[in-house]
């Protein structure tokens, strides 16, 4: 997986035009990612027994926005900034396909990858509708739209929704399945089609990520620490969940802890993407465009590798990771890490201010009595 992103990084000279890239990514947004979606979808198996799965990583995903929310400022990160606003997507969004399933089959099983698959349904839940409502509501209010009238928003919102494939997509699987339809029930040659359509998607998305990606060392800085205090934040959920929570076994408790510390998901980048044509239709710069879309593709550059190697450092550590006491250190560890930092130099900057503003008020009133 790294090394095609390092393929995609060595192409850039050959791909230095925007509609190269453009070309690239219509491919993945249009293409490649609908058939995944629409594959997954229709592969999705049901167990009643265990749907608590699904709403467990959906109840992560709302925690994981809120957390960010408060602590984002914390950071340095301005509110209501396009900065501010692609983290708050991106955080919560996970993508364990490519981050972590690989390494449940191998250390785990099959039984602890088929629970991973219903768990992430909770969280294509979010990333593919929560999210992009969420990006919708910014991209409203980023450009002072609030003044419209709730019908004209639900209008524009639907037109947005049924031009992006993605959506499109989701709406015929789910009618789809609502026929009791999988994707073995569709005719050889079009079933066959989207699968090989879905099987260029992860390839062609690391090699847009390092084709696209623009790394300076103190972003790569900026942008582990927060990924950083995601990871602690998780570790510190999931001590709360193993103890409070009797799990079957030793699988389960693993399963748990590395399932939250999966990569950031693609999906919030292609609503952003959507919301960037919107604005160019409005010929609205960049600069001044809801989200930050070079922020949003070095996330990614920057969270597989460090996901992937959180998920190893778990597993090649035996049963260390199942004991909450042992998370909650070490989730706290990497939360102050990132946060106590920044602290102390907020208190140093009030302290320099404090005396700086005494100061002035004791000339202000100097003047004043004469």
């Amino acid at each position: 997986m790294l090394l095609l992103i390092l393929i995609g990084f060595l192409l850039k000279n050959r791909l230095i035009k925007d509609d190269h890239k453009k070309g690239l990514k219509t491919i993945i947004l249009d293409l490649a990612l609908p058939a995944m979606i629409f594959v997954a979808l229709l592969k999705i198996e049901v167990d009643t027994d265990l749907m608590f799965l699904p709403l467990l990583i959906l109840a992560w995903n709302g925690v994981m926005l809120l957390a960010s929310k408060l602590t984002l400022p914390l950071l340095g990160i301005k509110k209501n900034s396009a900065e501010s606003r692609t983290w708050l997507l991106m955080i919560p969004s996970l993508a364990p396909g490519l981050s972590c399933f690989p390494f449940l089959m191998e250390y785990l099983g099959e039984d602890a990858l088929a629970w991973g698959a219903l768990g992430d349904i909770g969280n294509k839940v979010y990333v593919l509708i929560f999210s992009y409502l969420l990006a919708m509501s910014w991209y409203y209010k980023h450009l002072g739209l609030g003044a419209r009238s709730n019908g004209q928003k639900v209008k524009e919102l639907i037109i947005s929704m049924f031009q992006e494939p993605i959506n499109m997509v989701i709406i015929v699987a789910l009618v789809l399945l609502s026929f009791g339809l999988t994707i073995e029930s569709l005719p050889g040659f079009l079933g066959e089609s989207v699968l090989m359509l879905k099987d260029i998607m992860t390839p062609l998305v690391l090699l847009f990520i390092g084709v696209s990606v623009v790394l300076k060392w103190e972003q790569i800085q900026s942008i582990a620490s927060v990924l950083i205090l995601r990871a602690g934040f998780s570790l510190v959920l999931s001590a709360g969940f193993i103890a409070l929570v009797d799990l079957p076994s030793e699988a389960a408790v693993l399963l748990a802890v590395v399932f939250p510390l999966s990569a950031c998901s693609f999906w919030p980048f292609a609503h952003m993407s959507a919301i960037r044509q919107l604005e160019r239709n409005k010929e609205i710069d960049s600069e001044k465009g809801t989200f930050d879309l070079g922020l949003g593709i070095n996330i990614l550059a920057v969270s597989l590798p460090l996901s992937t190697l959180l998920i190893l450092g778990v597993f090649s550590s035996g049963s260390y990771f199942t004991v909450p006491s042992h998370l909650l250190i070490v989730g706290s560890g990497m939360i102050a890490i990132t946060i106590v930092p920044r602290t102390i130099v907020w208190i140093r900057n009030l302290e320099v201010s404090i005396p700086f503003l005494e100061e002035k008020e004791l000339k202000d009133s100097s003047a004043e009595s004469r």
